[in-house]
């Protein structure tokens, strides 16, 4: 019973060390409004590559099947498809990262957005042997969510790991 006691006080007072420096790391604000592409030159190239690929074989797809077997729902359907297809490209071209004061800000077709105080933890996170396809991303946690946000220039990178590193997560000992 006393070593039960004693754990819980000791889980307690190790808990509330980390709300400590949760505390503290919540006052984050970068030196400088820090803004530009979500995604570099070279992702949006490939990404471009990729639609026009994708386009050109819907295209040689409907050449070789007649429409009129189709019918409406197929042909509406398809028609959604291209609609969507062209709003993500576009969305993804356009879009922008920026950090500042407030919080961290990504456009696109829905944009996400998270403000300091609601930080719990940030990490950037790189995709394992393929960093010359595609740049790290910062993936933040907030209560109950996961925002992940990207950065196409260095100084988006350079901010991102200067933000991870203010919120790195304590590991328990």
């Amino acid at each position: 019973m006393r070593s039960s006691r004693a754990a819980r006080r000791n889980d307690q007072s190790h808990h509330d060390a980390g709300d400590l420096s949760h505390n503290a790391r919540m006052n984050y604000r970068p030196s400088s409004v820090v803004s530009g592409p979500a995604y570099s030159p070279w992702f949006k190239m490939l990404a471009t590559l990729f639609t026009f690929g994708l386009c050109a074989y819907g295209i040689s797809f409907a050449l070789r099947f007649s429409l009129q077997t189709w019918g409406t729902g197929m042909i509406v359907l398809m028609a959604a498809a291209l609609m969507l297809l062209a709003l993500s490209y576009v969305g993804f071209l356009r879009s922008t990262t920026t950090i500042d004061e407030r919080g961290i800000v990504q456009t696109w077709v829905i944009s996400r957005q998270v403000e300091w105080a609601d930080v719990r933890s940030a990490k950037l996170i790189g995709v394992p042997h393929a960093g010359w396809l595609s740049p790290p991303r910062l993936v933040v946690r907030t209560g109950t969510a996961f925002h992940t946000f990207n950065g196409g220039t260095t100084e988006l990178l350079a901010e991102f790991a200067r933000i991870s590193l203010a919120y790195e997560a304590k590991r328990n000992d």
